[in-house]
């Protein structure tokens, strides 16, 4: 969720205390941002491999390049545009991360004692990146009824289950206007590259990037346990997957999620110095 995607800027207070924060589902977010420099084809970007984004199966016996034995996984431009499409779709199933148009998550939580509230809506939109349809999901942010953020997310999943995340739209609001737009990207845009948000089959141990730009978006995540226990507003779940998320560009950071099954991200604690946050989902809507 990409409430919890990135790195969060310190809090900017307005007249009754409420915290700035979140990223833009609007047009004029993505349009202040500034990117708009295009990814070259072909180009590996750096700890990719080492990140678990970057798997080649073994040489082809023959001289003839065959798709089986292709890049896996996306990061590198050397899937062609055709095949990209072929391999993911906006329909997003993964047990771990659903996303069914018209279902909307409620989470409530505390950032450094200030009241929360976020509200992620997927919505029946798509939207083309890389060749690929992805689905748009958007993410509002109020503390004491005062809009902080609002972000726009674009994800498709792979055949395998694993769910690719495109970028974000983000835009954080003081007095109902845009103050920042720092965090979002595209993939393909400024050397973006999209990552992975999770996995098919996640196991303990499995490290992967989940998005990619340089300077601004570089988020990995860990599996830490599989088989968890959690209890929320919303109700127990069971089989909880349980993922460490860090950041380079924050190292004082770390982010503790927790994924039910059948409903996707149930909590969030993020720590960093000086900094406390926490959110639990409270309500699922359904169309």
């Amino acid at each position: 969720m990409s409430a919890w995607h990135g790195d969060r800027h310190q809090p900017v207070m307005d007249g009754h205390g409420a915290v700035v924060q979140f990223g833009g589902c609007d047009e004029e977010a993505s349009r202040r941002s500034g990117h708009r420099r295009h990814a070259g084809p072909g180009r590996l970007q750096p700890g990719w491999r080492e990140a678990g984004l970057i798997h080649r199966t073994r040489r082809p016996t023959s001289g003839r390049r065959d798709h089986q034995h292709r890049l896996e996984r996306l990061g590198d431009g050397e899937l062609p545009p055709g095949d990209r499409a072929r391999r993911l779709q906006y329909r997003i199933t993964n047990p771990y991360f659903p996303l069914k148009p018209g279902t909307t998550y409620r989470f409530d939580g505390l950032r450094d004692g200030a009241p929360q509230h976020t509200e992620m809506t997927v919505t029946s939109e798509t939207k083309k990146i890389m060749g690929v349809s992805t689905v748009v999901v958007r993410d509002v942010v109020t503390s004491n009824g005062a809009l902080v953020e609002k972000t726009t997310d674009w994800y498709a999943q792979k055949r395998n289950g694993d769910v690719w995340y495109f970028g974000e739209a983000t835009a954080e609001y003081e007095n109902g206007k845009i103050t920042n737009t720092k965090g979002s990207w595209e993939a393909g845009v400024d050397n973006a590259q999209p990552g992975i948000i999770m996995l098919g089959s996640p196991r303990p141990g499995a490290g992967y990037r989940q998005e990619y730009r340089p300077g601004e978006a570089l988020d990995t995540a860990k599996v830490e346990t599989v088989g968890a226990k959690v209890t929320v507003a919303a109700g127990g779940f069971a089989k909880v997957v349980v993922t460490n998320d860090t950041n380079p560009l924050a190292p004082d950071r770390i982010d503790k999620k927790w994924y039910g099954p059948g409903v996707g991200l149930v909590k969030v604690v993020r720590d960093r110095t000086g900094h406390h946050e926490e959110a639990e989902l409270v309500k699922i809507v359904k169309a």
